[in-house]
């Protein structure tokens, strides 16, 4: 807040203090300062701590000696309540090194009773909102400083860059948007690696939930995935060890990950799919779009050690593209009511997307979800999204 918006604004702010003559000398400046000042006086801390929790004044003016407090307690308890009020500290005459005392412990400024002018008064009053408002600012910039590196940090671990051995024999274009709620990645992620024979092996998943430790456990399962790969484990031992996994690091009982692995085969337009409670596929032949949902077992964390996941292998035609998703792109809202795109919904929209490319068409389809989402204030989830061509079919 300017200066100049708080002359031509009432300020209000709330007096702290027992002394009557004391009160009446402050209200005596407030009226001869040149801010608009609504004065509210109570006699206590335990009244002022009351009046802050209701309604947080513009400022507080409090003497660190009263009835039920004394010293800096009484600007420790004040900030406890409400530490976003900015706080000037009254002290006597020979208490002037308690205010010095009060700033160091987060006050904003400090008065000496009976040496405070009308113009020095109104000039503390507005230095002190202002302060406040400088330091809410330094630690907001230090904290979006701080979630944009954890971002980073997270985005590396949960979307990586596609791992090729040799020349790559699919074209890979991916996308991610964090949920309209969240300013941290959520915990979809996805991964691809091919093999030196040309095998190429694609994971996309899901942990249930928002938040550091849904991301954390996502980046575990990525990882662990692509090791896996590494060592020639795939197949139902892989989703097994992957579920071993969830449940040792993940943090909650309740907590569970959804995903889809694919297997493009070399030299053919085969795929193997094994789904863990994950959604089906959108397989893109031209301006064809239909809908691919192999039988999948349960989601990870569900079943320990119990669990089984089919293999199914499909056939691709020429030409086709295989979009995957995460289901926070057809969880969104339809206009203002409670009604969802669903499977069917965002099937049916994939078939309206004109866009010839690959990125330009998983572009068009994820802006097209949210803009059906807009009036319930966009997609709420996190959307992570691949579209997978075989490089051969571009030539």
């Amino acid at each position: 807040m300017s200066s100049g918006h708080m002359r031509h604004r009432e300020l209000t702010v709330l007096l702290v203090e027992d002394d009557k003559a004391d009160a009446m000398l402050v209200e005596e400046l407030v009226a001869e300062v040149a801010l608009e000042v609504r004065l509210d006086w109570v006699r206590s801390l335990a009244l002022a701590c009351e009046r802050l929790a209701v309604a947080p004044p513009d400022c507080v003016l409090l003497d660190l000696h009263l009835p039920d407090s004394d010293g800096l307690e009484s600007l420790a308890r004040i900030r406890a309540v409400n530490d976003d009020v900015p706080v000037v500290v009254l002290t006597g005459l020979d208490q002037e090194r308690n205010g010095s005392a009060a700033v160091a412990a987060g006050a904003q400024d400090y008065l000496v009773k009976g040496r405070v002018e009308a113009e020095l008064f109104g000039r503390a009053v507005r230095y002190a909102i202002q302060r406040k408002q400088a330091e809410r600012a330094a630690v907001a910039l230090r904290s979006g400083q701080m979630r944009a590196r954890e971002n980073a940090r997270l985005e590396r671990g949960l979307l990586p860059t596609p791992l090729f051995r040799g020349d790559p024999a699919v074209d890979v274009v991916s996308r991610y948007r964090p949920g309209r709620a969240h300013s941290l990645l959520g915990g979809d992620f996805y991964d691809v690696v091919q093999q030196s024979d040309g095998t190429v092996h694609v994971l996309i998943g899901d942990v249930s939930g928002h938040g550091p430790d849904e991301a954390a456990t996502g980046v575990a399962l990525r990882l662990a995935w692509r090791t896996l790969v590494f060592s020639g484990i795939t197949g139902v031992r892989q989703f097994r060890l992957l579920d071993e996994l969830l449940r040792a690091e993940r943090t909650g009982p309740h907590t569970f990950a959804t995903l889809t692995t694919v297997t493009l085969l070399p030299g053919s337009h085969t795929i193997r799919v094994m789904r863990a409670g994950h959604p089906g596929m959108l397989v893109r032949t031209g301006e064809r779009v239909s809908w691919l949902e192999v039988p999948g077992g349960p989601a990870l964390g569900f079943f320990p050690g119990q669990a089984d996941w089919p293999i199914h292998e499909h056939a691709v035609p020429p030409g086709a593209g295989l979009v995957l998703f995460t289901d926070g792109l057809f969880e969104g809202h339809i206009g203002p009511g409670d009604e969802r795109l669903g499977e069917q919904g965002l099937l049916a929209l994939a078939r309206t997307v004109t866009a010839e490319r690959p990125d330009d068409f998983l572009d068009e389809l994820i802006a097209r979800a949210e803009s059906l989402a807009e009036q319930r204030g966009g997609l709420a989830d996190d959307v992570a999204a691949m579209y997978l061509r075989w490089t051969a079919d571009r030539r």
